[in-house]
Formats: C-alpha cells, structure tokens, sequence
C-alpha cells in the first residue's frame, strides 16, 4: 500500500464543483484503467454522473487529502439495496485506503437507511477494483451482463452491511 500524505476526509457533496472534481477523478481513473493516451474531458463524464444523481436518494461521496480531491462514490436506494453506482480514485492515489474509505462510507449510509444489502456492477475484467470490493467483504455473483454504451462484460457484487 502506498504511504498517504494526509488524512482523508470523506464527506457528502453536492452542486456543480462537486460534480466536475467527480468527473476528472472518473476521466483519470478510465484513462489509467482502460491504457487511454489521454483522459476524456469533464464535460464527457460528468453527464453519466448527473443522470445517476438524479435518481430518487441518490449521494455523493467526495474524499479529499489536504484538500485536494481523490475520490469519490455515487450511490442510491433501491427496492432493497442501496446500489453503488460509481467508485473511483484518482491514480495518483491508488493503493492508499481511499476506495475502503468510500466503502465504509457507502456501506454507513445503507445502514442509516434501513438497508442491509449493497450491489454494483463491475467491470469483469477490472481487477484492481474487483480486489478491493473483495478485500471489503462483496461477493461476485454468477450474473454479468455487457454494458450497452462500451459492450464490456459486468459482474455483480453483493455486500452485507454489517452492525458498524
């Protein structure tokens, strides 16, 4: 694990700035993830991120170090989930705790609103992200399913939510 260099403070957010900080951090992380020379640009990502927080109850997590974005989760209730619709951390950042960060956020809220089971789709072949789901205690199910915008494989994961 890499040495952080301050603290993180998660916490939730919203508006416009929080929005774009979101869709750089997605664009960083997609780039790196994928091999893209180049990230796309916040006005390309932060449509997808407008449309999830428009669902019914839907949050915004941000994690920030001395400041400065690294982070963050979009999630929202379901019939009997609460569904993680985003998480991502800058490359930067990797390996430093914030996505278990966000987690334990994600998982704190569910459990402030009477939900005990959590799920997200994953990337089938997005190892990285799918050790650290793994590594906070979700379970890959038999389900998959392409993903009609990029046609890629998803998983998907459940999680408990424990008593705290």
């Amino acid at each position: 694990m890499n040495s952080p260099d301050g603290v993180v403070q998660v916490a939730e957010a919203s508006g416009a700035d929080a929005v774009s900080e979101s869709a750089a951090i997605w664009a960083r992380a997609k780039a790196r993830r994928d091999g893209d020379p180049e990230p796309a640009t916040v006005e390309e990502t932060a449509p997808g991120i407008r449309r999830r927080l428009d669902l019914a109850g839907a949050r915004l997590l941000l994690a920030r170090r001395d400041g400065r974005p690294v982070g963050f989760a979009l999630f929202a209730p379901r019939a009997r989930t609460l569904e993680l619709f985003y998480l991502a951390v800058d490359p930067g950042d990797w390996g430093t705790g914030v996505g278990t960060r966000l987690l334990r956020g994600v998982a704190e809220h569910a459990r402030a609103i009477g939900r005990e089971r959590l799920e997200l789709w994953v990337i089938a072949d997005n190892e990285r992200a799918i050790a650290v789901y793994e590594r906070s205690g979700w379970a890959g199910t038999a389900e998959v399913k392409r993903d009609p915008a990029s046609g890629r494989l998803e998983r998907r994961f459940l999680s408990q939510v424990g008593d705290g």
